[in-house]
């Protein structure tokens, strides 16, 4: 029996009696996938919708990895901003950038939308600017998406209109978003899933993927049997383990890690966050947060580079968070937890037909609630003869992390602390 998920917030409040069975034996489909995330799930929805044969198979539980673990928040735009995609791509393509983005928006709450998904979705996120010296650059930023972009949904918060929004000083301004929000990310992920089933394709849980054999066919070994597939979408995210070396030296996995407060009435009048917007925050290693339905804070802080969680999870995020709501120091922790994800060199993601009958999507750097679910969409109509969107995001530079697979934990480490240390001065 398929073990149940990781005790979250999440995995508390979601549909517990929803599984899939294993893969039994071997067999045979056109579009086999890796992953039953967002990307592994819209990719056979899709696919599905077309008539096209597919199956999919997960190590744990849909929704395990990262897109059933994560903050929830969907932002506008790619992981960087069109000033940095300007400069490093040049103007036509970070208006492309941008349009593909915008795309992937859509398509989530089209998604839902369509399939009825009870994802919990609430409109607005604030990006708040946590030192000084970086408020004329968000200010122009603003006006940067308004006229450039024809964006009108970004304004600039000044301080106290933002301590009032948020319920803290800490901060000296924001960028607030109307179309960008936050959902239930394991509730998003089990809609997809069960739209999937419904359009006709094959899920399988408990099913871990060991190897992928290439050829004319190519061969996806498992745990519980084999896939002999024309074609497979390996959707694996920073959990791939071995199956893909070229995907595996371009995305690194990382891990970051949330909590819950008990229900304090946030995102109800009178409570912290009272319009009930998301909130992040303009470090590196960012700050993120929003009210829960139920009334509690969800608060994402601090990350690790290693495959290990801290001894005290509850306690490592608490700190950040009371760095924020030092407030909150008497108020009980509920749940905490980590989850995995992935990060490429650039924070762009890498999305790639890697060779004939293989695709690849991997490294959403953060931005996979957006990013994610639009990946596997494009690989599908890929698959399907359309490839022109997939075509542009496989055009964007994704270096390999320096000393491949073995040696990249070091230089990561260094990086990151090394942007850690630039939050803090």
């Amino acid at each position: 029996m398929t073990a149940p998920h990781a005790p979250s917030w999440y995995a508390e409040t979601a549909d517990k009696t929803l599984a899939f069975p294993p893969l039994d034996g071997d067999r045979k489909a056109h579009v086999a996938i890796v992953g039953g995330g967002y990307t592994g799930l819209s990719a056979a929805l899709h696919l599905a919708e077309a008539g096209i044969e597919t199956v999919l198979v997960e190590a744990n539980r849909i929704g395990s990895g990262a897109s059933g673990r994560n903050g929830g928040q969907l932002h506008t735009g790619q992981r960087r901003d069109q000033d940095w995609l300007e400069r490093r791509l040049g103007r036509p393509a970070a208006h492309e950038l941008w349009t593909l983005a915008e795309e992937a928006k859509a398509l989530v709450h089209h998604l839902i939308d369509k399939h009825q998904i009870d994802a919990e979705w609430r409109p607005g996120l604030i990006e708040a600017v946590h030192k000084r010296r970086l408020v004329s650059e968000e200010r122009h930023y603003v006006d940067k998406l308004n006229d450039d972009y024809g964006y009108a949904h970004a304004e600039w918060i000044e301080p106290d209109r933002l301590a009032a929004m948020i319920g803290t000083d800490a901060y000296f301004g924001g960028r607030y978003d109307a179309t960008a929000g936050h959902l239930h990310p394991l509730k998003f992920a089990q809609g997809l899933a069960r739209a999937a089933v419904m359009a006709g394709a094959s899920l399988h849980e408990d099913t871990p993927a060991i190897r992928l054999d290439d050829g004319m066919k190519p061969l996806l070994v498992t745990s519980r049997g084999s896939i002999r597939a024309d074609i497979v979408i390996l959707a694996g995210n920073g959990l791939l383990d071995g199956i893909d070396q070229e995907t595996e030296t371009r995305a690194m996995p990382i891990k970051n890690f949330i909590l819950t407060t008990e229900p304090i009435g946030a995102g109800m009048p009178g409570g912290l966050i009272p319009g009930g917007e998301a909130v992040s925050d303009s470090r590196f290693v960012v700050y993120y947060w929003r009210p829960t339905s139920d009334g509690r804070i969800l608060f994402g802080g601090g990350e690790t580079y290693s495959r290990s969680d801290p001894a005290d999870i509850f306690a490592f995020v608490r700190r950040h968070l009371l760095g924020i709501y030092p407030g909150l120091r008497d108020i009980r922790i509920d749940h905490a937890w980590g989850g995995t994800l992935a990060v490429t060199v650039n924070r762009l993601p890498f999305l790639s037909r890697l060779r004939p009958g293989v695709y690849a999507a991997s490294g959403y750097s953060g931005q996979g609630v957006a990013l994610a679910p639009y990946g596997g969409k494009i690989i599908a109509d890929a698959i399907l003869g359309n490839p022109g969107r997939l075509d542009s995001f496989a055009a964007l530079p994704c270096p390999r992390f320096p000393g491949g697979k073995l040696l990249r934990w070091p230089a990561l480490v260094a990086g990151m602390s090394w942007y850690a240390l630039r939050d803090r001065i």
